[in-house]
């Protein structure tokens, strides 16, 4: 987007700062879309940018998939950040939501594309360089794709870019991806036992589900999609008639979906993760530690909380846990967080018959950083 150019500024404050009420789309879109777009948006304002027709730029466009990340660029800053939702080629859509100021008949703004978690982030542009090794030199020209070598390269080291750049907004540093899938192993990583007698173990799996259940009703409640693994979804259809499962939960996501789909909880905004929750009773506090320590092996920059959730009374045994060295060697203390199925009761019971406020902000204040 060329620096100073005011008609590109009111369409951007237009439809994507302001975003698009969905009644102004829909009624320019096919159902299929239209059944894609509330997948992914809810009732919610979706934030929508298009390009110019043209050979050049329709090959570009060609080439967008749901997931990829988009960045908008105004002259040497990383303005915007997000993720591409869908696609349509549309000239009603277009005059519907940018008008020519200049009152000529020049062509629309007709590649047009949804994009989900818009993060304003005013980074330069250099960030951008860096990572993907182009030269000092390299500038943009209007619509632009990373090209396929340097997507390759970067992909060998690093996991979630859209994760990396807001990492690097907040100051935080950014670590390369871990050459290998396998789990953490070590002579030294022996699970405690957890003290579960027969007599408890039909009571400790309830509780299980207990805390599934309310986990998956808040994150409904706050507007997130909700996943649980598969092998558990018939235990909430059974006891609570819970099926809000969306089936392609990890569209979107840069991790492999193998490391998402078996954590306890997941809550996902549009094609960000929100939060993760490993439930811990029955089993090894360890094995849910685990998890997560492969988690973030494979996708190292993820900067959404990780929760391990278990009664209070095995606070001082999650706490040991973690400060393991194995863990401490990829520095959990300050990226896992203790939550207890207390907490979680008196967010359940607050939040009983209303949902005004409640996010993942609200389980991090009643959660415990590991010292």
């Amino acid at each position: 987007m060329p620096p100073g150019n005011y008609e590109a500024m009111v369409h951007y404050e237009d439809t994507i700062k302001n975003k698009v009420s969905p009644g102004r789309i829909y009624k320019y879109i096919d159902n299929n879309l239209r059944d894609r777009l509330q997948k992914i948006f809810g009732n919610g304002s979706i934030a929508v940018w298009g390009s110019r027709t043209g050979d050049n730029n329709r090959t570009r466009f060609s080439k967008m998939q749901p997931g990829d990340d988009v960045l908008i660029i105004e002259g040497e800053t990383i303005k915007l950040l997000g993720k591409i939702a869908d696609k349509t080629e549309n000239s009603n859509l277009s005059r519907e939501l940018w008008k020519n100021l200049k009152r000529d008949n020049s062509v629309g703004w007709d590649l047009i594309y949804f994009i989900a978690n818009p993060v304003e982030i005013d980074l330069p542009f250099a960030k951008l360089k860096e990572l993907f090794n182009y030269k000092e030199s390299w500038s943009l020209r209007g619509f632009t794709n990373i090209s396929n070598d340097k997507l390759e390269e970067f992909y060998i080291n690093y996991d979630d870019l859209y994760s990396m750049l807001i990492r690097i907004k907040q100051g935080e540093s950014i670590n390369l991806k871990a050459r290998t899938d396998l789990t953490i192993e070590t002579e030294n990583t022996i699970p405690i036992e957890e003290d579960v007698n027969i007599e408890s173990v039909g009571k400790e799996i309830s509780d299980h589900i207990i805390m599934q259940w309310k986990l998956a009703k808040l994150g409904k409640k706050a507007g997130s999609k909700v996943w649980v693994p598969r092998n558990d979804q018939s235990r909430l259809r059974k006891n609570y008639d819970f099926s809000g499962y969306e089936e392609e939960f990890t569209v979107g996501i840069d991790t492999p979906a193998r490391y998402v789909e078996q954590i306890d909880v997941v809550w996902k905004k549009e094609f960000q993760i929100d939060a993760a929750f490993e439930i811990e009773n029955t089993t090894s506090i360890y094995s849910g530690l685990l998890r997560f320590a492969d988690l973030k092996l494979v996708a190292p920059n993820s900067n959404y909380p990780l929760f391990i959730v278990a009664p209070l009374e095995k606070r001082e045994k999650v706490f040991n846990q973690i400060k393991r060295p194995v863990f401490q060697k990829i520095d959990f203390g300050k990226k896992v967080r203790y939550l207890s199925y207390e907490a979680i009761n008196e967010v359940d019971e607050f939040f009983s018959h209303s949902t005004s406020g409640l996010n993942t902000d609200v389980l991090m204040g009643k959660s415990e950083e590991v010292m």
